[in-house]
């Protein structure tokens, strides 16, 4: 395009901005031109679509302080404040703390890593003492690595980092909120040969006609003037229909895989009592998956009905002797109260126990699934969310064995997209046989369980159906399934909500 039909379709936001185009940095044109970001932006833009500039993009990778960051730069790492409110004499772990206004959550932090470095002696004696040694008085008299980069002017830039300083990097890192890498577009601008030439033009505004009003027409104020064109070649915005949110489109996707392979769907609250989520299921009282920093306790209503006296007399007499199973059981005394406590169910499974409850004899063979929600307290990563979805499945059949398990967990996963998936020995405590479901993640290099499957043990069987029948059950996280399919790496990302995201993910084929 010859330079004078540039100039005819230039806007008034890109004669502004023509001015300043010797300077390559988009934040130095900003500063410059006096102009807000989105409007230099937007400028550039429509004079790269005319071949005026070139934007070049690079990205650049910085460490960034995160709030626990702040507040340890400012205040010095908790590890070393425990180690300097210490003396010679075991004292309690919660006076330590609070001589060095750290909170609860931060002892575990601070008693781990100095134990690690052989920095104090522990003892148990009605709690937890502490106290100070040789090697401990040692590291009060110099500053750690990790101490010192949280001294260094943030955000840094990786590339910039010495060997010791990626050491301490790598350290903090692996530890909630103290640092973290962000990543940050860089755009710079190079002129074209048009663009050098038109740099040096002195385009002013009231020699074009960008907008005819009346009041010109009658004046005759156009006259002598040029009317700026209208730029037919400009890019126009994309219009983004509107859809299904991408994870709602595998799920609705994988319920028809299920309903097209013979299954019924089962369908319950996501909230659930003890007895269903775990008494039900042959999951000891004492388990550590009931405890409080494993599952979610619903506050009100704290408390559930429990079922028909004669179920729960059942599921008793298995957990303290094996009931008329044959096994012997758990051999404690089950206590009826905890049964009746309210949770977030952290398993699909629950559904399963209650859907065996409710058949007859006259039901069997049969085969239901489920795909929904469940809610464990787990720590957030790259593979673990606190609220999952999960797929549930049970083939209820004298005839079903082992090899059928398998065979119904490969259909699925080839339909899912898995050609190939890893199956384990693994222990449940309502399953035997049991497996575990892995596949190899190509980026993370390792292992991806997706869950666990098996063969309902007779203890959760016979109380619930009323007869010992062969119960194939499956229970992979769904959520970690279709990861691969988006070529997302992080689980969190399925939730984050970003716009971006959910315009211009691919759709759901399977």
């Amino acid at each position: 395009m010859d330079i004078e039909r540039i100039i005819a379709k230039l806007s008034p936001l890109e004669r502004r901005v023509l001015p300043y185009l010797t300077s390559k940095s988009l934040n130095e044109i900003i500063e410059k031109s006096g102009m807000k970001d989105v409007e230099v932006m937007r400028a550039l833009q429509w004079l790269s679509n005319k071949g005026v500039v070139k934007i070049i993009e690079s990205e650049k990778e910085l460490i960034v302080l995160g709030n626990n960051g702040v507040n340890y730069k400012k205040n010095g790492l908790p590890e070393k404040r425990f180690l300097n409110a210490l003396t010679d004499k075991f004292v309690v772990v919660q006076n330590v703390l609070k001589k060095a206004g750290l909170a609860k959550e931060e002892m575990n932090i601070c008693v781990g890593s100095l134990r690690k470095k052989a920095a104090i002696e522990i003892k148990k004696d009605n709690g937890l003492l502490v106290t100070i040694n040789p090697n401990g008085k040692k590291l009060l008299e110099k500053e750690s690595l990790e101490e010192l980069f949280l001294k260094k002017q943030f955000p840094i830039n990786v590339k910039n980092l010495k060997p010791e300083e990626l050491f301490a990097m790598k350290s903090l890192l692996s530890r909630k909120e103290i640092i973290r890498k962000d990543k940050f577009k860089i755009r710079n601008i190079e002129l074209t040969p048009s663009g050098v030439k038109l740099s040096k033009i002195k385009i002013k505004d009231e020699d074009f006609i960008d907008r005819l009003t009346p009041k010109m027409i009658k004046s005759g104020e156009w006259k002598g003037k040029k009317f700026r064109e209208y730029d037919v070649e400009i890019n126009v915005p994309s219009i983004y229909r509107g859809k299904r949110h991408f994870v709602n489109q595998a799920i609705k996707s994988a319920k028809r895989i299920w309903l097209d392979m013979g299954f019924k769907e089962m369908k319950g609250n996501i909230v659930q009592s003890s007895f269903w989520n775990f008494d039900a299921l042959f999951t000891a009282q004492d388990h550590p998956v009931r405890d409080m920093h494993d599952t979610f306790f619903i506050e009100d209503p704290k408390n559930a009905k429990l079922p028909a006296r004669e179920l729960v007399e059942q599921i008793k007499n298995i957990h303290e002797n094996g009931g008329n199973t044959g096994s012997t059981g758990w051999r404690y005394k089950w206590v009826e109260e905890n049964s009746r406590t309210n949770v977030l169910r952290t398993h699909t499974t629950s559904l399963s126990g209650r859907m065996l409850a409710s058949l007859n004899k006259e039901d069997i063979p049969c085969k239901y699934f489920a795909l929904g929600k469940c809610f464990r307290n787990e720590t957030l990563d790259w593979s673990h969310l606190f609220e999952f979805n999960q797929t549930e499945g049970i083939v209820i059949d004298p005839n079903a064995n082992f090899r059928h398990l398998l065979g119904y967990l490969k259909e699925f996963f080839k339909k899912m997209g898995y050609e190939k998936a890893r199956f384990r020995p693994a222990y449940f405590p309502y399953t035997e046989l049991s497996l575990e479901i892995d596949v190899f993640h190509p980026v993370h290099k390792k292992w991806v369980e997706f869950g666990g499957a098996g063969i309902f043990r007779p203890e959760v069987v016979k109380p619930l159906l009323g007869v010992d029948v062969p119960v194939l059950a499956w229970g992979p996280g769904f959520d970690r399934i279709i990861l691969e399919f988006f070529k997302i790496n992080d689980i969190r990302e399925l939730y984050k909500n970003d716009l971006e995201q959910l315009r211009k993910i691919k759709e759901w084929t399977r």
